[in-house]
């Protein structure tokens, strides 16, 4: 009689590192919502100091968790069988954020299709205009707002059409970076991560003066400027986030590189960190084309 021989499961010690992630989730719900209630009155401290929190205690999380993975994988704990659950969970959020991107774009969608014509009714909107406010156009962008500010829609040109090359060349350069990786070129690895990296901070630096440009007298397109500027804002500003954290996922896979981690055969958070930035690729060049352009 033979005895068959199974693969080992590591099974890690129980973490903290949850807790700590949905506390900072929490605090930036709180803070951001407490943020954006406040842009009324000018009381803002209170949510502006809570969404940092939250924001610090979450980069603190990421770090911290991070560091124990890989403190298991390079003590060679973990199997193919592990791989696979990785994979597996890897997958499953990816599809969340496609869910969760696809409820934005879903709210987007109905306004323009549905909501907006549904208020302009027949082309006789004088009720309409005695509901909302009197100088209300059922076309879209909604650029009037109630107060009467007339504010100015975001074109797809400069800034968004070079941020988004900039995004487009980097998930060029990351497919190139796994094929060095695979190929065992460590100098071209480095290389293309190091440059990939590189295109996405200064995707979100010109993000930020985008928005700089956006708040500016000339455009006055703020996050209050309707139901076009709540879209704009959720759909850049969400899409910003997921690329900050893509971003610091590259980066963590950067340093692991220089320390000598991964090999041709064994790289599957390299693997995982670079589908996630083709992902936040995909959801750019929908929202350009959605909400710059059409």
């Amino acid at each position: 009689m033979t005895t068959k021989e199974y693969e080992s499961y590591y099974v890690p010690a129980q973490s903290h590192w949850p807790i700590v992630g949905a506390v900072a989730l929490f605090l930036i719900a709180i803070g951001a919502g407490s943020y954006v209630s406040g842009m009324a009155t000018g009381e803002t401290t209170f949510g502006a100091v809570t969404l940092w929190a939250g924001i610090g205690v979450i980069v603190y999380m990421m770090f911290g968790w991070f560091n124990n993975v890989i403190t298991e994988s390079m003590a060679g704990k973990y199997s193919h069988q592990m791989d696979n659950s990785f994979k597996q969970g890897m997958s499953w959020f990816i599809f969340s954020e496609v869910m969760f991107f696809a409820a934005f774009f879903g709210a987007l969608f109905y306004a323009r299709m549905y909501a907006v014509p549904w208020l302009g009714g027949d082309g006789n909107n004088l009720a309409t205009n005695e509901i909302l406010w009197p100088e209300f156009v059922a076309e879209w962008p909604l650029i009037k707002t109630p107060d009467g500010t007339e504010t100015t829609a975001m074109g797809w040109y400069g800034l968004p059409l070079i941020n988004t090359l900039i995004l487009l060349a980097s998930s060029v350069t990351a497919h190139f970076a796994h094929v060095s990786l695979e190929q065992e070129k460590r100098g071209q690895l480095k290389f293309w991560l190091g440059f990939t990296v590189l295109l996405g901070v200064i995707f979100l630096f010109l993000q930020v003066e985008e928005y700089m440009h956006a708040y500016s007298d000339e455009m006055r397109l703020y996050l209050t400027s309707g139901i076009y500027g709540n879209t704009f804002y959720l759909l850049t500003g969400f899409h910003g986030m997921h690329v900050t954290l893509g971003t610091i996922m590259l980066i963590v896979m950067f340093i692991r590189i220089w320390k000598g981690h991964f090999t041709k055969d064994n790289h599957f958070a390299f693997q995982a960190a670079s589908w996630y930035w083709h992902f936040v690729d995909v959801v750019w060049v929908l929202l350009f084309v959605f909400v710059y352009i059409l």
